[in-house]
């Protein structure tokens, strides 16, 4: 197993641990999943140089302009919890109060 491919692979295992275990904040529920998809576009931006295709140049692209999509919405949807509910702690959030 070559150091990048560790290096990707123990990023991604770090943030969905990190996601499983420490789900106190929303901030931080952000920060890993914002983390796993900052390890898959490197994965998937080393894996198009490798393989020099001219169509899969365009795909690390289109997964960095989903991860901005996501972290809008992320920081949207806590910002509008934190001023409905007044904390943005995961576990005050239930859906049947809401």
């Amino acid at each position: 197993m070559s150091s990048m491919l560790f290096t990707i692979t123990s990023a991604f295992s770090l943030s969905i641990t990190g996601l499983m275990l420490h789900r106190t904040h929303f901030l931080s529920a952000l920060l890993c999943l914002e983390g796993m998809m900052l390890a898959m576009f490197i994965a998937i931006s080393t894996l198009s140089v490798q393989t020099n295709t001219g169509s899969s140049l365009s795909l690390p692209m289109f997964l960095l302009t989903l991860s901005a999509c996501e972290a809008s919405t992320g920081l949207a949807l806590m910002v509008a919890t934190t001023r409905t509910h007044g904390t943005d702690h995961l576990k005050n959030l239930n859906l049947l109060k809401c």
